[in-house]
């Protein structure tokens, strides 16, 4: 792993600093990176919010917040990390700062002129422009690296606009916009798995392969973030970015090198090549008891499940489904991809093998795992064929030391590395993909708790069926 320690000094400055993203991922990733060393030598990091805290107020919210979800400071560099911690309170915007300036003019005069500033807007999609014009104004754009969060737009013209106003402050090499899916440790593992094995590499194609289903159910509610999740719902909230994106890790063609814009440019280069979205081939469900929680509208149609098939006009993947599928309140919690390859065409047992025989998984969840279906002789007298699975748990292999997703791209952008982080012209091809959904929705069907979504998204994966499931 490239050592982020030798980076120069860097001043981290987190936009919503106590709000809830900021409390369950960004600030626990993080201490974890002080846990692994991956933090530059001289560094500081600036909460800012609305509220006016002392910098020990923030200090003691950030311990409350790991001893909530982890790793406490017991477990790591505790004291040490607290020094660094900074805030700056009344907000921030173009028309008025806070005290976020006069904070960061203290960090300079620590660090040093030279510091580099990183500064990470886990803050709500609407409030990007006003920060974005904010750094401007304030001249703290030049040189600096600004990591946003999903959505990165919410419609296309919320997208444009968006995108437009943050190219009016930055270059596009100083953008990294987070889709944390990206950095899990499965969906590297894809790379490796297809590139650096001839075993896959020479088949990753439609001769060989008759579908993929990436399959990512909850069994979450939504409680803690009703308000939000009523105005955007499941197919904004997952397919749209996380699915589409491991989609493309899966579908692209073989990039130039492992290099930043090389992996960049093929992974955008197919999302280029999605079809638009068939209203006939997406499914939205809502679970049962939905509209009865605090922060949903009593009539609200939002949709908390969808499953779809999704087609990737390319030579490579021409008439092959991608089948995705997502939802709250499901029978079972998973993050997987399934590349489910074709029987063989000819020879002595072609008619024997079983419909699912050669089934590679990819589990994204947690460290991650790889599982490899097989046809093999049934053990016993009779020469009878059946299928065995083989499992690696990633976390298994030798010297391994795996990091969670939002702990590997934050590690990148002190690196400056955008390998793992979207570009414009995928994101603004994804909302053409999806247009024909949000200009005419499907009818919202309901569905049980604790079930598998509308009996509708059976059908999408046949002949198959969803590898999860029943």
């Amino acid at each position: 792993m490239a050592d982020s320690s030798e980076a120069g000094p860097t001043v981290f400055v987190l936009f919503g600093a106590t709000g809830d993203l900021a409390k369950r991922m960004v600030l626990p990733a993080f201490f974890q990176l002080a846990m692994h060393d991956l933090l530059p030598r001289k560094w500081l990091l600036v909460g800012n919010g609305r509220g006016d805290v002392s910098h020990e107020d923030f200090r003691q919210h950030v311990s409350e917040v790991l001893a909530e979800f982890g790793p406490k400071p017991a477990d790591g560099p505790w004291e040490q990390f607290s020094a660094n911690l900074r805030f700056a309170g009344g907000g921030f915007e173009k028309s008025d700062p806070g005290s976020l300036l006069d904070v960061l003019a203290e960090a300079k005069a620590e660090l040093g002129e030279d510091a580099q500033f990183v500064h990470y807007l886990a803050i709500p999609p609407t409030a990007f422009i006003t920060v974005t014009e904010g750094l401007g104004e304030h001249d703290l754009a030049a040189g600096s690296r600004v990591v946003y969060e999903k959505p990165f737009g919410t419609s296309l013209e919320n997208f444009r606009e968006l995108d437009d106003a943050v190219h009016r402050v930055l270059e596009e090499h100083q953008v990294f916009r987070i889709d944390h899916f990206l950095g899990k440790e499965g969906t590297q593992n894809l790379h490796a798995l297809r590139f650096g094995n001839g075993l896959f590499d020479s088949s990753w194609d439609r001769e060989h392969i008759r579908a993929v289903q990436i399959d990512i159910p909850e069994t979450l509610d939504i409680d803690d973030r009703a308000e939000f999740y009523d105005e955007t719902g499941a197919f904004l909230d997952m397919i749209v970015t996380h699915l589409f994106q491991v989609a493309a890790e899966i579908a692209m063609e073989p990039p130039l090198s492992m290099k930043a814009d090389d992996l960049q440019a093929a992974r955008e280069s197919v999302i280029a090549a999605f079809r638009p979205l068939s209203r006939d081939e997406v499914v939205f469900g809502q679970f049962e008891g939905y509209t009865d929680t605090v922060g949903v509208a009593p009539d609200s149609t939002t949709d908390t499940f969808v499953a779809a098939r999704l087609w990737i006009d390319t030579d490579r993947w021409r008439d092959v489904p991608f089948l995705l599928r997502t939802g709250k309140q499901l029978a079972k919690g998973a993050q997987q991809v399934s590349i489910i390859f074709r029987k063989p065409g000819d020879g002595p047992l072609s008619h024997d093998t079983p419909v699912v025989g050669n089934v590679l998984t990819v589990k994204l969840e947690g460290s991650g795992a790889i599982d490899l279906r097989v046809v093999v002789k049934e053990p016993g007298p009779e020469f009878e064929l059946a299928t065995g699975t083989t499992a690696l748990p990633l976390a298994e292999v030798t010297d391994a030391d795996p990091l969670p997703p939002y702990v590997k791209l934050i590690n990148d952008v002190v690196l400056g590395d955008r390998s793992l982080y979207t570009r414009p012209d995928g994101l603004g091809h994804a909302w053409d993909v999806v247009a024909p959904i949000l200009d005419d929705p499907p009818t919202v069907l309901p569905y049980a708790r604790g079930s598998w979504g509308p009996d509708a998204a059976t059908t999408l994966a046949d002949p198959d069926g969803w590898l999860l499931g029943p």
